[in-house]
């Protein structure tokens, strides 16, 4: 990958307020696209189930269109929206800092960006040791 390919983003070694490591950042564009969707639709949340075709890619929609239950753990927030993924996918990924990033293509059926020719899209890195254990029990379930 060429330094003009590199994905610039918040990284989760940037921590919260209390030095905890973040399960969840965004890069600059889908930053920019989520202000979009804000300015468009008000506040948005987002969930990734990891099922299958849509199911797989992370999912946007107006708050309050998608009810999130005992079943999702929310990771935080990117830009202001509320990240939620299925508790079994978190069982998967718990030793894995995602990052929302936005890709050309079509959003999934019922994601808010479907139809700009970008979509949501996530790009993955285990946490090192020392964030797994600063992690312990911080996720919201």
């Amino acid at each position: 990958m060429s330094a003009t390919d590199m994905v610039e983003a918040t990284t989760a070694e940037q921590a919260g307020a209390d030095g905890t490591p973040l399960r969840v950042t965004a890069t600059p564009a889908a930053l920019a696209l989520v202000e979009e969707l804000k300015a468009e639709y008000g506040p948005v949340m987002f969930h990734q189930s990891g099922g299958c075709c849509d199911g797989s890619s992370p999912m946007c929609y107006p708050v309050g269109d998608f009810i999130v239950g005992d079943g999702d753990v929310h990771l935080g927030q990117v830009g202001g929206a509320d990240f939620f993924i299925s508790r079994s996918q978190f069982e998967v990924w718990k030793h894995t800092h995602i990052m929302l990033d936005v890709v050309p293509g079509r959003g999934g059926m019922f994601s808010l960006e479907n139809g700009r020719e970008k979509r949501f899209h996530i790009r993955s890195r285990l946490f090192t040791e020392a964030e797994n254990q600063a992690l312990g029990g911080a996720c919201r379930l």
